[in-house]
């Protein structure tokens, strides 16, 4: 019998946080909007001798909300350390970070892995420290900006509890919506403001054994995260059918091949000489400042899909994808609150025409020309028959694009929805006599031809017939060619 085997999984996820000044001084961390490279710098930044580092009070609170939010324990005595290692973009020769006391640990997430069922992820620990700075490299030069050297970064490190890609994806998803719920980070991961990093090994299926680990590092995607995980576990599982053995090492993406590459040995933490840093005093951290930084936490997507699933009647896929976003979450409500159509009709329309246009055309919601009350408005237009389905979606295409009132497109295209019945018995009479086939169909008993011939009807009356009108005196038509 083949040996099969599982993969383990686990995630640090390295996220940028958003305050205005650096980490340890009072450089802009807004270096993607810098004039040119290596102007957002001072002494304390690029690592020049004497210079001494000072706390983002800010940064810390984020921090501490993240902590609260993944379940952690905030750690009231917690310290900073020296991580050693030499590499140009890192301009002290060692990062000021976390090691024996960070700022949260021992938490957790419930995700829902490849079978949708639940999944808790323990999560290890959650510590701050400092961005390095940006290398380019033009043919035989490396380039280094520090404009980035020093901003503010949280790293999310989870156990390895993941047994599949699709799981880790949930996950890492979560951690994402979380971290915009709490407006600690964009999520923009073109932007290298999210970034991930995984921790995979493969050992025999129902083992509990740990086999040597490869660390994939600095994915900034989705689509990266999984290929590369799915890439690796593959490739471990080859080496062992090929009874060789996995080396502990540090990995990086070839997304244009689809590869993983070997970068350098895996360190561990002793490689890295920790020791305390000695220009930064312990942090203490009052309980009443803990809990005032508790309660600044909103509704985390979590309750909020529970809420919409309650208060909304949603399925529970329906509100997952609602809660996704918390800018989506609120303008559904914002529709909701302005609407007198029910719910499920709104999130039908989000989750249809309007979710396409934005995956179609990549604008994000925030740009959205389309305010959630003349959303409402064009949602009320079709639950009261003001106008129909068909004629809605050229409406909303075109607020989508342009903006606009709902009423006043409608009248200025001549959209309105007609229910007069001597109009639409007429179109009917017309295609009934031009399709004497179908006719025939559907007296030998094809009733499916009914379909069909209701977009005719809509055709020919350009979207306006009241369907239900049109399809209860069109089928009393064909009835009445029954001999």
């Amino acid at each position: 019998m083949k040996l099969t085997y599982e993969p383990v999984i686990g995630l640090e996820i390295h996220a940028e946080l958003q305050t205005n000044s650096k980490m340890f001084c009072a450089c802009s961390a807004d270096y993607s909007n810098a004039p040119e490279p290596n102007t957002f710098i001072c002494p304390v930044c690029t690592g020049l001798p004497g210079a001494l580092p000072v706390l983002n009070k800010k940064a810390i609170e984020q921090a501490t909300l993240v902590g609260l939010s993944l379940n952690c324990s905030i750690n009231e005595f917690n310290t900073f350390a020296r991580k050693n290692y030499f590499y140009p973009d890192l301009p002290k020769g060692y990062q000021i970070s976390q090691y024996e006391l960070p700022i949260a640990s021992k938490g957790y997430l419930d995700v829902l892995d490849d079978t949708e069922n639940p999944l808790r992820v323990v999560v290890r620990r959650v510590h701050i420290e400092e961005d390095t700075a940006k290398l380019a490299h033009e043919k035989n030069y490396a380039l280094v900006d520090f404009n980035r050297a020093g901003v503010p970064l949280l790293e999310i490190v989870s156990e390895p509890d993941m047994r599949t890609v699709e799981a880790a994806l949930s996950y890492a998803t979560k951690i994402r919506a979380i971290l915009r719920y709490l407006g600690v980070n964009s999520g923009d991961m073109e932007k290298g403001v999210l970034r991930f990093e995984a921790n995979i090994s493969v050992r025999p299926s129902g083992s509990s054994e740990l086999r040597k680990r490869t660390e994939i590092k600095n994915l900034n995607s989705f689509r990266a995260l999984t290929r590369a995980s799915a890439y690796e576990i593959d490739r471990q599982i080859k080496v062992y059918e090929s009874d060789g053995e996995v080396v502990q090492e540090t990995l990086g993406w070839d997304e244009a091949r689809g590869v993983t590459v070997s970068q350098r040995g895996k360190e561990d933490a002793h490689d890295y000489r920790y020791f305390p840093e000695p220009d930064l005093p312990p942090l203490q951290l009052d309980r009443t400042w803990i809990d005032s930084i508790k309660d600044q936490l909103p509704e985390l997507p979590d309750a909020k899909t529970q809420r919409f699933i309650k208060q909304y009647e949603l399925k529970r896929q329906e509100a997952i994808l609602l809660t996704s976003e918390k800018s989506l979450a609120d303008y559904f409500e914002g529709v909701v609150f302005k609407s007198n159509s029910p719910a499920k009709t709104i999130h039908s329309w989000i989750a249809g025409e309007f979710m396409r246009y934005m995956n179609d055309s990549g604008v994000a919601l925030e740009d959205i020309k389309l305010s959630a009350e003349q959303f409402a408005q064009l949602i009320d237009m079709v639950t009261d028959k003001t106008i129909s389905s068909n004629s809605a979606k050229v409406v909303l295409n075109e607020m989508l694009k342009s903006g606009g009132d709902p009423q006043e497109i409608v009248k200025a295209k001549n959209l309105a929805q007609v229910s007069d019945t001597g109009f639409i018995q007429e179109a009917i009479e017309k295609i009934l006599s031009d399709n004497p086939k179908e006719v025939e169909q559907f007296l030998a008993g094809k009733e499916t031809i009914v379909q069909w011939l209701m977009g005719q009807v809509a055709r020919a009356t350009k979207g306006k017939a009241d369907p239900n009108v049109a399809k209860e005196l069109l089928v009393k038509a064909l009835e009445a060619r029954r001999k």
